[in-house]
């Protein structure tokens, strides 16, 4: 087998906010990928190039850049190629295609947080892919950092994960990405490595551990598509590693689909990472990762070869979705009216609004082309589909785009998926690891118990603060973020993976408020709001429009309760409508989408408009839902 010296391939993989696209920023500003003048204008998290991801402040793509890295020594260019993954389980999906294209991975863990569980999560997964690892240990400025301990969890968690003897024997780096210092010696807890003062140890590493790509000579071409990307000008296109052979632009190749059919395509651009931008080159060898354009139809998972000796790579597989969600058309009276459905400039914002069942229905057949994790089920409706994915975070960011791209939709309540396994039901349970303050021990194990999560292990570091795992079940989280942050006043820090499933826990105790019904159509009236807010806590403010069956707040009591929140003000000669007093009215609560979706009851769905986020009932009419009430309580 012949290597080549001039390439490494590398992932970097981390639990969310623990500095992976930082440490890719600090990287590529120091290889000098851009010019004096540029980089000091350049912004922070360069790789978030997502609008959502920069607002959410976490990596949702996966992505790749090559920093070309000039050895101290005087040696060749070589060029590193670094793939940036998630850290969120939600998106499994990204972080395993991104190992397929790589031969190591830098496992980056946060000095004062240690290993979470999507470090245990993408750890697994390097590990089952026979991945070598570099641990570098993050944040060691921090000043509640526990260099030591966090290491030996780092430990802990390998021999946890099965690793075998040269799995574990993995060297350990020291960095501040933040300000871009990296070091092989173990700094003072809440300090900066003093014995450099740049990422040349971090360098120097990578290349004496991450292993040169190997390949043989005389092996036909295989090129593994990767990831897909679009262009304006050059359409669809594909990122690939390429395994054996070379690949250049102008080339006849076989493209071997998922089905296993095959056909002849030309390349017509062939494009090379260089930092952020991709570049025309000629020709990509053994280990480069590429992009080709030319291949309007290709998917994730299939394989360009020889054609005169067409050999199939394996098709990338993605865990099972444990959530599902029905997404469906917008039903709604307000549908298409935009914000409140008046004025000029509604009309003209609303003019290319997408409410029809076939453009929802393409939209998700799109994103299932670069969303292997992803899955499309059709219901009974012909305007909704069973949309199935990781968890709810990644089914909100699907919705959270297509609103934002104009499309009027109705959500309904999450669902696990659950699967048959000897005969039984089984549901998807997650591991939670919780950190809280000591006093908000006992609101979480309440929290917990109601939810049917078991205590795995708790550990307390003497900060104050303590660390617990609870394995629960999946449809026991949804919904708990809430209620969790409310129970530690905020202070609370809270993350699940996929753990596998187990029999079906039983019936769960769900949300144990009632709502708050509109009864009528109309706008809300302040004098309304005043009347009703003992009731409960509102969620809509003054004059905006409702209609009958939107859940306008939510109720003290257990049951639902009907309200007339548009009510007006009656005019004697003794008052003027001018006359209401406005200091009376509390804020309403405002929900954000993600959690709108854990409000909702499962007579209840979300309607999502790129104007507002609405709670509404199913079955809108008051009557109808009244008699159905009454046939299920009289059976």
């Amino acid at each position: 087998m012949a290597t080549r010296h001039d390439i490494r391939n590398v992932a970097i993989v981390a639990h969310v906010d623990h500095g992976k696209t930082t440490l890719v920023d600090a990287m590529l500003k120091q290889a000098g990928a851009f010019a004096a003048h540029a980089a000091e204008s350049l912004d922070d998290r360069m790789m978030d190039s997502n609008d959502l991801e920069r607002e959410k402040g976490i990596t949702i793509l996966a992505k790749n850049t090559a920093v070309k890295y000039h050895p101290k020594d005087g040696g060749d260019v070589i060029t590193i190629n670094i793939i940036d993954t998630p850290g969120h389980a939600d998106f499994g999906g990204e972080v395993e295609r991104g190992l397929s294209m790589v031969d190591a991975v830098v496992l980056l863990v946060d000095a004062s947080e240690g290993p979470l569980p999507q470090t245990r999560f993408v750890l697994r997964k390097a590990l089952q892919a026979r991945l070598p690892v570099i641990l570098c240990i993050n944040k060691t400025d921090r000043p509640d950092s526990r260099i030591d301990e966090v290491v030996n969890e780092a430990y802990d968690l390998f021999l946890d994960l099965d690793a075998d003897e040269d799995q574990i024997e993995f060297p350990i780096v020291y960095a501040c990405a933040r300000d871009g210092v990296a070091s092989l010696t173990k700094p003072e807890d809440g300090t900066v490595p003093a014995d450099s003062d740049s990422l040349e140890p971090f360098f120097s590493t990578i290349l004496s551990h991450v292993p040169a790509p190997e390949f043989d000579t005389e092996a036909p071409l295989q090129a593994h598509v990767t990831n897909l990307d679009a262009d304006n000008f050059l359409g669809r296109i594909a990122l690939l590693r390429v395994e054996q052979g070379e690949l250049r632009k102008g080339q006849t190749v076989t493209w071997i689909k998922r089905d296993g059919t095959m056909s002849n395509v030309r390349i017509t651009e062939l494009l090379m990472t260089e930092a952020l931008t991709r570049k025309p080159a000629e020709m990509a060898g053994p280990g480069d990762i590429c992009a080709v354009a030319g291949i309007p139809d290709i998917m994730i998972g299939e394989t360009l070869a020889d054609p005169e000796n067409p050999i199939a790579l394996p098709l990338i597989t993605v865990d099972e979705p444990a959530i599902s969600m029905t997404i469906g058309t917008n039903t709604s009276p307000l549908v298409g009216r935009g914000g409140t459905g008046k004025g000029a400039e509604n009309k003209a914002a609303v003019k290319d609004r997408k409410v029809t069942a076939r453009q929802v229905k393409d939209r998700l057949d799109r994103e299932l082309v670069g969303n292997v994790s992803l899955r499309v089920l059709d219901t009974e409706r012909p305007d909704a589909w069973e949309v199935q994915g990781r968890g709810e975070l990644a089914l909100a960011i699907l919705v959270e785009q297509m609103r934002r791209e104009g499309f009027e939709l109705t959500i309904g309540k999450p669902q696990v998926v659950t699967q048959e396994i000897d005969g039984k039901t089984h549901e998807p349970v997650e591991r939670m690891t919780i950190d809280v303050p000591e006093e908000h021990m006992g609101a979480v194990t309440q929290l917990m118990g109601v939810r049917k999560g078991r205590m795995d292990n708790m550990s307390n570091h003497g900060s104050g603060w303590v660390r617990m795992e609870f394995v629960v079940p999946s449809r026991g989280l949804i919904g708990f973020r809430t209620e969790f942050l409310t129970g530690t006043r905020g202070t609370g820090i809270a993350h699940s993976i996929h753990e596998g499933h187990e029999p079906w826990f039983g019936p769960l105790a769900t949300r144990n408020n009632g709502s708050l019904v509109a009864d009528r159509a109309g706008a809300v009236t302040a004098f309304a709001m005043t009347n009703l807010q003992e009731r409960g806590v509102l969620f809509t403010d003054p004059g905006t429009e409702v209609y009958e069956g939107m859940i306008v707040g939510e109720n003290s009591r257990s049951d639902d309760m009907d309200v007339n929140i548009t009510k007006e003000k009656k005019l004697t000669n003794m008052r003027s409508s001018s006359a209401d007093s406005f200091e009376a009215i509390v804020p309403p609560r405002k929900l954000s989408l993600e959690q709108s979706l854990e409000f909702c009851r499962d007579d209840e769905c979300v309607e999502v408009t790129p104007e507002s986020v609405r709670i509404r009932k199913v079955n809108l009419d008051g009557r109808e839902r009244a008699r159905a009430a009454s046939r299920a309580k009289n059976g």
